[in-house]
């Protein structure tokens, strides 16, 4: 079904001009956060409340990696599960958005100096829709995913973030859904509880270097994240839970209000912090 606020001109779909939408990077953390009443889902759902309800959104999420940038075309993109081991109330979850051609054929049309492909074999994976079931639990909304090109360099997906900044402006709500220190292997989760406050010394030393470089807009140094400390390699052993940080960053106008939410290190060296640009010159 076709996106009911899209007009046709000359034969392609073209989004009307609005005032500017925010941006958001979500640290999503585990897929039991999509089953469990927890202070993030909490949180998420809070979002929710005060975000304007967009055209569409688009979703940059950790746990789409291809070869060459890719964006879902599906009319009804399937809930992906893309994880295992867990109880089976989880792979009962269902998020059933439609998607959005017209948006992909749009985003594609307006990037023509990259070359994008589409897909009809992804959908929504855990990343967009465990954070989106409490953010928009209505799933009316038409969702697409952008893929992370996992051959690409960190600056080449902060500059393609700051070429799809154009969507703000044409009612589309952007998120990247990652995590800015992500180390599965190095887990430790001291008593019952996966989500209590628990850091290794060096993940709440970056995630507190992370929140001042985003704060104070030092996109190099965030760019040049390898740098930021020395054990950085901890945090980011491998970079695609980071990167949708860099895309939303890439979005940033100068009239933005910074928020920052579930600012949590877990689990020893997983960071939930998430970051919320607002343009404070535009009404929404």
């Amino acid at each position: 079904m076709s996106d009911p606020l899209l007009k046709q001109e000359h034969g392609s779909a073209a989004f009307t001009e609005t005032a500017p939408m925010p941006v958001i990077f979500i640290g999503h953390g585990s897929p039991m956060n999509a089953i469990e009443e927890n202070e993030f889902s909490n949180a998420w759902i809070s979002l929710g409340e005060r975000l304007p309800k967009p055209r569409a959104i688009l979703c940059i999420s950790a746990h789409w990696e291809t070869k060459g940038a890719q964006l879902t075309a599906n009319d009804h993109p399937k809930t992906i599960h893309d994880f295992y081991g867990f109880p089976q109330k989880l792979y009962m979850q269902r998020y059933p958005a439609p998607g959005s051609p017209e948006l992909t054929d749009f985003i594609i049309q307006q990037m023509n100096t990259r070359q994008i492909e589409k897909s009809n074999e992804w959908g929504l994976d855990h990343g967009t829709w465990s954070v989106l079931k409490y953010i928009y639990p209505q799933a009316d909304i038409p969702v697409v995913q952008f893929s992370i090109d996992r051959y690409k360099n960190a600056e080449w997906h902060y500059e393609m973030g700051t070429m799809l900044s154009f969507l703000r402006k044409r009612g589309v709500l952007v998120i990247g859904s990652g995590n800015m220190i992500h180390n599965l292997r190095m887990i430790h989760i001291p008593g019952e509880d996966f989500n209590a406050e628990h850091g290794y010394d060096w993940a709440n030393e970056l995630n507190t270097i992370f929140k001042q470089k985003i704060e104070g807009n030092d996109i190099q140094s965030l760019i040049a994240y390898k740098t930021l400390h020395k054990e950085v390699h901890y945090a980011i052993p491998t970079a695609e839970h980071y990167l949708p940080l860099l895309y939303v960053l890439g979005m940033r106008s100068g009239s933005d209000r910074v928020t920052i939410f579930n600012d949590k290190v877990i689990a020893g060296s997983l960071s939930m912090t998430s970051v919320l640009l607002e343009d404070e010159n535009g009404k929404v």
